[in-house]
């Protein structure tokens, strides 16, 4: 047996697992319970959400600590290095599966239940029995209660994001090659840049929902229009945020001198997974916005 697979770190038991399942718990319910109450006074779901949220940052820095004091201790061999690439790789493909399922709810929407409903396929009668004035085209404009909504265009601020995150794969992948080079300064000032265009994609996705919800009548109760563009556009804006934290730590280890061109990987999986979130929106861009 080499001296390799020799060494391999076992951690000791860890309280961050569960603190995050109860975090992703307290996530998962104060959001539906936010939704529920929409309009509502006195409700208490977003103070359960709010409170879900500040418990799973307070585990992702507890728990990025402990590695980055395992790592800066050099308990980790190449295998560990291996497991972490694997887990890191299962996890982004876990994502993919993740949007793929709320892709999936958006074509079979949009191909075949909003035909189907104006009576394509020989459902006329359908047609006539559970909508008659129902007209088959998307976006659905118009709620079976009646309400009018307005679909959100891709020019203006979704134009404006997509370029932004763009350009914050273009900064990432210069601050990559600054690493690999060895070269400190360009390499901060790049990855600096990567997060403030983070930072300012979420703060402008914050303002294109405060124009759907005051402008464009474009709620979560806007029918399954409004239903797919929140779910889809908000769980990847929640990616974002993720995405954005990792770089920021990932930044503040380098400007302690973490990191050199041969042992990075905790650089690499963050960028990994910062141009999946580009991906995503790219192809949200194009399927929830354009078509």
């Amino acid at each position: 047996m080499n001296q390799e697979h020799e060494h391999y770190y076992v951690p000791e038991q860890s309280p961050w697992p569960i603190v995050g399942a109860v975090a992703l718990f307290f996530i998962a319910v104060g959001a539906g319970l936010t939704v529920m109450e929409v309009g509502k006074e006195g409700g208490s779901g977003v103070y359960l959400l709010y409170s879900g949220i500040a418990v799973l940052l307070y585990m992702l820095f507890g728990w990025f600590k402990n590695v980055i004091h395992e790592s800066g201790q050099g308990l980790y061999s190449a295998q560990m290095d291996r497991s972490f690439r694997q887990g890191m790789s299962w996890f982004i493909f876990s994502e993919v599966m993740f949007f793929m399922a709320f892709f999936g709810a958006l074509f079979y929407a949009r191909m075949i239940s909003v035909p189907w409903l104006g009576g394509a396929g020989n459902n006329a009668m359908t047609n006539e029995v559970l909508w008659p004035t129902f007209e088959a085209m998307w976006p659905l404009v118009v709620t079976p209660s009646g309400d009018t909504t307005q679909a959100m265009g891709w020019q203006g601020l979704p134009l404006i994001n997509t370029l932004i995150l763009i350009a914050s794969s273009v900064t990432l992948h210069f601050a990559h090659v600054a690493m690999e080079n060895n070269k400190r300064k360009p390499l901060k000032v790049f990855l600096g840049l990567t997060v403030l265009l983070g930072v300012c994609f979420l703060a402008l996705q914050v303002e294109e929902y405060v124009h759907a919800y005051n402008d464009l009548n474009l709620t979560l109760d806007a029918g399954v229009y409004g239903n797919t563009f929140f779910l889809l556009t908000g769980f990847h804006g929640m990616h974002v945020t993720l995405g954005a934290i990792l770089l920021f730590v990932i930044l503040i280890r380098i400007l302690k001198g973490h990191f050199t061109k041969e042992k990075h990987f905790a650089f690499q999986a963050a960028a990994w997974y910062w141009h999946f979130v580009d991906v995503v929106w790219l192809c949200l861009f194009v399927f929830v916005y354009v078509l």
